[in-house]
């Protein structure tokens, strides 16, 4: 067990150091609207889901109702559920039903790829430490960028908020270079974002998200299906 744990934080260490500097610019964010460094690393604590948080975040500081808050991480964060399903495929038999609860809340897309990627059935000790460094990584950048949005001054702090942007850009440029259905997906629902924005006024940003993101899926699945052998290798 011992080894498997070791193993899981060894294969963990570069997820984490991705996560360092996507989730400062998060701490940095919620300084931004105004949440303490407490709420911002509680956030990071329980939540290992930046698009997620982002979003989150961006409906607390509207004054959003709870079902706008639900509606927004249901479509948001649906894909874990997928990932969740897929992965259990490969856990040991000595993963029981409480080992799956526990593990099922640091599935995210960067540690389900290398869980998936492990050519052996995958033992508890393994997943806790696969979701340890990157759980350290996630909050402890959470909390540098909380603190640092807290002192550092206003200018600064509004430069440091650019890094979220980044963060997404690098999250949907691979997969739209690879497939051009993606890409199109993507313009889909950055369109109906901007239409909603500029002639629904009325709509909050945390319903626009939902209402943008759910369009543009069921518009890819009518006109741009995946083909057979593309769920092959998502699913490889």
């Amino acid at each position: 067990m011992k080894r498997q744990f070791v193993k899981g934080m060894k294969h963990g260490v570069p997820i984490m150091l991705g996560y360092l500097s996507v989730s400062f610019g998060f701490g940095v964010l919620c300084i931004q609207k105004n949440l303490s460094i407490l709420t911002a690393v509680g956030i990071s604590v329980t939540n290992l889901t930046s698009a997620g948080q982002v979003a989150g975040v961006g409906v607390i500081a509207a004054g959003g109702s709870i079902l706008e808050m639900i509606l927004c991480q249901l479509v948001i964060n649906l894909r874990y559920s997928l990932m969740s399903l897929s992965l259990s495929q490969k856990l040991s038999p000595s993963f029981t039903l409480g080992h799956r609860l526990l593990a099922g809340y640091g599935v995210t897309d960067e540690i389900f790829a290398v869980a998936s990627a492990q050519p052996e059935p995958i033992e508890p000790a393994y997943m806790y430490g696969l979701i340890l460094t990157p759980f350290i990584g996630w909050s402890g950048g959470t909390l540098l960028g909380a603190v640092a949005g807290d002192i550092m001054p206003a200018n600064v702090t509004a430069a440091l908020s650019l890094m979220l942007y980044g963060m997404f850009i690098a999250i949907i440029i691979p997969p739209a270079k690879k497939n051009h259905k993606v890409l199109i997906v993507i313009l889909i629902a950055a369109v109906i974002s901007v239409i909603i924005h500029f002639l629904l006024p009325m709509i909050s940003s945390g319903f626009s998200v939902i209402i943008s993101a759910v369009i543009a899926s069921v518009i890819g699945a009518l006109f741009f299906p995946a083909e057979q052998q593309e769920r092959g290798e998502g699913e490889a």
